[in-house]
């Protein structure tokens, strides 16, 4: 146990951001560099190493929480990174993209602020970098068999990273320009600066995984055509089929799907454009989504120079605190949250839904039609008498993803059976209704969280190496029927 007392003497203690008015003129990560350190052997040290250590039911990668926080606790960073990686191939990811579920089952947090765990992993997995403690873990032999990996997100670079290392040789394919999924132009940098992804998959390269860029498997290559040439599939390509808003006006310009927006502001960053063909500046932007992405769009349009940022969601706004009964512990809660883009400015609006656009004469978005809503009957319901209008130049939709892409032929092409909710069907080792061919993440789940996409990468990455070799000493954190631990 780190310190028997810790929890009783140190209060819960976060990562320090920089002041708004700063972060708002740069794309960096909005922390304070070198922030974390000085406070994280105190706030590691307040881990009480529970008899049950429920953290480990809200994260599916069954991180070793209790143990790298007791050598956080000793400041000893080799021994924290061993354990940390010994469940997660990619912890400086997590660190700082996930919601961190494992800070919800926190038995600290039945009574008091839960421990700072997400602080601890990314403060672990920094200074294991820093130190060259994080290095390439090639196979000592190859096994002669080949595996494809279609999508280079969190899933796909798991599973692939997996299988290298148990002496398969591996290619991933990518259809964007560059690898990393919706890690590389989903997430803004901000979030996560980009360099944490080529440092990885430098040393993957260095490992022996291969990587594809600018490949659309069903497209540009043809599924049969991949499945000739490898021994084994993961198909990781992610639930990348946006919901969208079947409204009047739809059609306008200015209205478009946040992953139409937000990779385009990444690729200014990678030095693709000068300015990005989409632009917030000096607009009326209007976020309709509540969610992460949907945040991921505030925080954009506020570096882009908005006009002014307005969040729509359809839901009640949520709880501040978590209520005994409908969202007991140590479920994972639907509560009020404030990310680092709120906190820079903009207006959250709930309960209220779009009923459509109005446009100028020549096409553009001008304006967005809302009304209020309630459940009646548990059914949402608009309320009389509260239409309004807002000013809205440039719309952005976050609502969430509905499955696979379809268009692409990918499904098809390959013959994969479908579940009732659209997913890709698989069994108990995530292979699908085509010997030899495995799904990983949101292609099979449906949309979830980045530990569950590491968590379904390992997981399938097992059974691809049954399947090849009949027995396999690689980890399995889930099965494909695990659920995340919520109400």
């Amino acid at each position: 146990m780190a310190d028997p007392k810790g929890f009783l003497n140190h209060g819960r203690e976060v990562a320090k951001t920089r002041p708004v008015e700063e972060r708002v003129k740069d794309w960096n990560e909005v922390y304070v560099p070198g922030s974390l350190l000085p406070i994280i052997s105190k706030q590691a040290s307040r881990c009480m190493d529970c008899g049950i250590p429920f953290c480990h039911n809200g994260c599916p990668l069954g991180n070793l929480i209790p143990e790298w926080n007791d050598y956080a606790y000793r400041e000893d960073w080799a021994a924290a990174s061993e354990r940390l990686h010994a469940t997660n191939n990619f912890p400086e990811f997590t660190g700082r993209l996930c919601p961190a579920p494992c800070e919800s089952a926190c038995v600290l947090g039945i009574n008091q602020p839960p421990v700072t765990i997400k602080n601890v992993e990314v403060s672990i997995i920094d200074k294991a970098w820093d130190t060259g403690d994080v290095r390439p873990q090639a196979p000592e032999r190859l096994s002669g068999k080949t595996v494809a990996v279609i999508g280079s997100g969190p899933a796909g670079l798991a599973a692939a990273q997996q299988l290298t290392r148990a002496g398969h040789t591996v290619a991933v394919y990518e259809r964007a320009d560059r690898i990393g999924g919706l890690l590389r132009y989903g997430i803004p940098e901000f979030k996560m600066e980009k360099r944490h992804i080529n440092r990885r998959i430098e040393q993957m390269r260095a490992e022996g995984t291969r990587f594809r860029t600018g490949i659309e498997i069903g497209r540009d290559l043809k599924a049969t055509d991949l499945k000739k040439r490898y021994d084994a599939i993961v198909v990781a390509a992610g639930a990348t089929t946006a919901r969208d808003l079947p409204v009047p006006g739809r059609e306008l310009t200015g209205i478009y799907q946040a992953m139409e927006y937000l990779p385009l502001a990444n690729k200014v960053q990678e030095g693709d454009y000068v300015a990005p063909p989409i632009s917030a500046e000096g607009k009326h932007v209007v976020v309709i989504g509540g969610g992460d992405t949907g945040a991921d769009c505030v925080g954009t349009a506020h570096r882009q120079g908005a006009a002014s940022v307005t969040q729509l969601e359809i839901m009640p706004r949520p709880n501040d605190e978590r209520h005994p009964v409908a969202q007991p512990w140590p479920t994972f809660p639907m509560l009020y949250k404030v990310t680092s883009a709120h906190e820079e400015g903009g207006e959250r609006v709930y309960s209220v839904s779009t009923t459509h656009f109005e446009g100028d004469e020549d096409g553009n978005v001008q304006w967005l039609h809302l009304t209020e809503v309630e459940f009646v009957e548990g059914k949402l319901t608009q309320k009389p008498g509260t239409e309004r209008k807002i000013p809205a130049q440039l719309v952005t939709l976050a609502m969430g993803f509905t499955g696979t892409d379809r268009e692409n032929g990918l499904v098809d092409q390959f013959g994969l059976d479908l579940d009732e909710r659209g997913n890709i069907a698989r069994d108990a080792e995530f292979q699908t209704s085509v010997p030899g061919v495995f799904v990983a993440g949101d292609a099979g789940r449906g949309q979830s969280l980045i530990v569950w996409a590491i968590a379904e990468g390992r997981s399938a990455a097992r059974g691809v190496d049954r399947f090849l070799t009949g027995a396999s000493e690689l980890p399995a954190p889930i099965r494909p029927t695990d659920r995340s631990l919520m109400v």
